[in-house]
């Protein structure tokens, strides 16, 4: 398997990212290759530091620009086309020659967004990707779609996420019949905007999908869906809501207990670091972009080497699962005669 990583991407890029990168070499098996994504000479010193130049799954594709974090998403792809994110997502084009299976940037979103959906395009019955990303609750980990590619969806796109979380929900954490729901401001019937109303009406036509209804912003963490479905900004809102709060959550638990009982802190701290494991993003590398012709995976923008080598786990895992044969299998048998581009 071809694994390609944009070295240059992120808020600690290149020197997290290339930690990252070595720190998976270890894991790769037989037949896989890592593909570095950046300004050679970087790239070249820091294999070197680690005893890895030459390295024989590894490869370095030399490229000249940088799209910022902060850069115009689509204008940015079409004027920096030596960028990190471009060139490795051309490689992923079915069309490309030594194309890659996966690819992986914790740089700017709606670049890889834009770049992935150009050039490995959309899958068959696929009106508009969305990134999928796993969310820990106390109740189990669950599906949260979508979380930044689509900031105004259409009811059909949010339809056709629920189908696609299902899917990922599935494969990947391995429930058998996942209850998905539509993110509303409740859970009556006559709630929220058209939008949602005309969306949740769609996803009740579906055979096969344990659709639930509308499930409010308390009730994702209370364990009442597998799958939500959202639109980009609320999903992303949402997902770094969560982070922060469950961050400052860990912080102050230590702070007090160390200023009520010092040796306390020293009983509990295997407790603590194994329950911020699983509630700490980092462990799970990153979020794929569902409904794309490949796979591409979008690291968080603050992204550790931890991040990033998790990224490769999860990205080899997610190919070998053939998700995307499956989500295309998924949607062949759903009538979308209301989809609109």
């Amino acid at each position: 398997m071809r694994i390609g990583v944009d070295v240059m991407g992120g808020d600690y890029a290149p020197d997290q990212i290339l930690k990252g990168c070595v720190q998976s070499v270890p894991f790769l098996e037989d037949g896989d290759t890592l593909v570095l994504f950046g300004e050679e000479g970087l790239i070249l010193e820091t294999l070197e530091e680690r005893g890895l130049k030459g390295h024989p799954r590894i490869e370095i594709v030399g490229t000249t620009e940088v799209i910022g974090m902060d850069d115009p998403p689509v204008e940015s792809m079409k004027a920096k086309k030596n960028s990190s994110i471009v060139v490795m997502n051309q490689m992923a084009s079915p069309r490309a020659q030594n194309k890659l299976d996966v690819v992986i940037s914790a740089g700017n979103t709606g670049a890889c967004v834009a770049a992935s959906q150009y050039f490995m395009r959309r899958l068959p019955g696929v009106v508009r990707p969305g990134i999928c990303v796993t969310v820990p609750t106390f109740s189990g980990p669950i599906v949260l779609i979508d979380v930044g590619a689509n900031i105004e969806p259409k009811p059909s796109h949010l339809a056709q996420y629920g189908v696609m979380g299902d899917v990922y929900a599935r494969e990947i954490l391995e429930i058998k019949n996942p209850r998905v729901a539509l993110m509303n401001v409740g859970g009556e019937e006559q709630k929220g905007t058209d939008l949602m109303r005309e969306a949740r009406d769609h996803l009740r036509r579906f055979e096969n999908l344990n659709f639930t209804g509308f499930v409010e912003g308390r009730g994702v963490f209370n364990g009442e869906a597998d799958v939500v479905i959202t639109d980009g900004v609320v999903g992303n809102v949402m997902l770094k809501l969560a982070e922060g709060l469950s961050s400052g959550i860990f912080k102050a638990l230590a702070h007090e207990t160390l200023a009520t009982d010092p040796d306390l802190v020293m009983r509990l701290e295997g407790v603590i670091k194994s329950l911020y494991a699983k509630y700490d993003y980092h462990e799970y590398g990153g979020a794929p972009l569902l409904g794309v012709n490949g796979v591409s995976l979008i690291s968080h923008g603050s992204s550790k080497d931890r991040t990033i080598k998790n990224a490769v786990l999860r990205g080899r895992a997610f190919a070998n699962a053939k998700i995307n044969e499956k989500i295309v299998a998924r949607l062949a048998t759903v009538k979308m005669e209301q989809v609109e581009a």
